[in-house]
């Protein structure tokens, strides 16, 4: 599948070429730009995402670069209203989105992260530039923010699966909301479930995850798209990318789902 897509990934480093922002929440070991690409050389992947992360506060360098050097790439890029002068110009760049954050009910921003309220005054900027809106938001918030939501201008990407409670179902008001969104064409979901799935007993229990990729497939399966979240910032026992993509694909139901997860949705979104 050399034409597929890892949807979602972090650079870090060097740092003696791009140091990390003195303000910051974490201090991550290098992931540099050669061993993502061996990576995705391993998983059978043509094509990237890389996020930019809030340890690098305003500064891009890293993403653009890598960009710049590596056209199988594309990048989505976190920006304030006034940290970034124009977004004229980032879409021949190879940026697709810029990412926001709303987690909890809280809007008040961490170090280096863009709020929904950033998000709302920034849409029309984004419409006009071409580029679409990523959100890391959380099933227990994302109710209260769903009208706000479909009022954008511009398509919005939910990143890891709206941090759904594995305990509560897929029933559960929040992640049915999502499942809204994802029917009525408002919003793209990233099938990135681990993170979910870490206060399981054991690996051998994430299967619990199948339902929620198959309902939001259920849902909109034209709208999915598939990401690593490599390098595993912050987790203890970092999981095996690999087996990350095999139970996408598992999940999937089929080989032809899985192509349209990993190959068509994310062609039409980043390519």
């Amino acid at each position: 599948m050399a034409s597929g897509w890892d949807c979602h990934a972090h650079l870090f480093g060097p740092y003696d070429q791009y140091p990390l922002a003195a303000e910051r929440s974490y201090t991550p070991p290098e992931a540099l730009e050669q061993q993502y690409l061996d990576l995705l050389a391993r998983l059978g992947l043509g094509h990237g995402v890389l996020v930019h992360p809030s340890a690098y506060g305003a500064d891009h360098r890293l993403v653009l670069a890598a960009l710049a050097a590596r056209p199988q790439l594309r990048g989505v890029l976190v920006a304030q209203p006034h940290t970034l002068p124009t977004l004229a110009g980032l879409h021949a760049r190879g940026v697709r989105a810029l990412r926001y954050s709303h987690r909890g009910g809280a809007t008040a921003n961490f170090a280096g992260s863009a709020s929904f309220t950033d998000l709302q005054q920034m849409a029309p900027a984004l419409a006009d530039a071409g580029l679409h809106a990523e959100l890391w938001t959380d099933c227990k918030s994302l109710p209260a923010i769903a009208d706000a939501i479909r009022a954008l201008p511009v398509p919005v990407v939910i990143d890891h699966m709206g941090m759904f409670d594995v305990a509560a179902g897929p029933a559960e008001p929040g992640f049915a909301t999502l499942c809204a969104l994802l029917q009525e064409g408002r919003a793209w979901v990233k099938l990135c479930a681990y993170r979910n799935l870490l206060a399981l007993p054991a690996r051998a229990d994430w299967e619990a995850g199948r339902a929620f990729q198959q309902a939001l497939q259920q849902a909109n399966p034209d709208q999915l798209v598939w990401g690593s979240d490599w390098p595993h910032l912050n987790v203890r026992n970092p999981p095996d990318t690999a087996g990350l993509l095999q139970l996408c694909k598992d999940w999937a139901g089929s080989a032809a789902q899985a192509d349209k997860l990993l190959v068509v949705n994310p062609q039409r979104l980043y390519g």
